[in-house]
């Protein structure tokens, strides 16, 4: 199933999502004169620790800027956390690197891939203690999926929370 394409064109006052970082309001445009050449930046204050972030527009595309999932994507994610399997461990890889796929899947993947190792780390917790690490990504998998589901539901963070404590049990 493919995430709905949609043609977007960053403006000020929406939101958008940062992959790695979370969703965040365009708060203007800005022009800076760096090294002799004018360029046009978008300003971005994160939801939810209010930081400011810069990014050039002409490369909001290679950063992977985006709009917030539709809600019918948001469904999608709900089934993922529902699901009762877990991503298998690839056999004969070593825990480091499997951590390190993790990591990359928050960075740089889909919402959808953040969703299976938000689920795939909520249920390890239950069968062992999760290592700093693992609760390091735990959290951060949580917090960039809550903040886009409440976005793309238009609901507060803290309801969003509840559901994926009930989704993943």
């Amino acid at each position: 199933m493919a995430t709905t394409v949609r043609k977007w064109e960053a403006k000020v006052g929406e939101l958008a999502v940062y992959p790695g970082h979370g969703v965040a309001r365009i708060e203007a445009l800005q022009i800076r004169e760096i090294g002799g050449q004018k360029l046009e930046f978008l300003v971005l204050r994160k939801l939810d620790d209010e930081s400011r972030i810069l990014i050039p527009r002409d490369r909001i595309t290679e950063v992977g800027l985006r709009p917030p999932i539709e809600r019918t994507d948001a469904q999608r994610i709900w089934k993922i956390l529902k699901e009762r399997k877990r991503t298998k461990a690839r056999a004969g890889i070593a825990w480091s690197r499997q951590f390190r796929e993790l990591q990359e899947k928050l960075k740089l993947g889909t919402i959808f891939e953040t969703a299976e190792v938000l689920r795939d780390l909520l249920r390890l917790q239950h069968t062992k203690e999760l290592s700093f690490g693992e609760r390091k990504l735990l959290e951060n998998a949580r917090s960039l999926l809550v903040q886009e589901l409440a976005a793309a539901e238009d609901v507060g963070t803290d309801q969003v929370e509840a559901s994926i404590r009930a989704a993943v049990k």
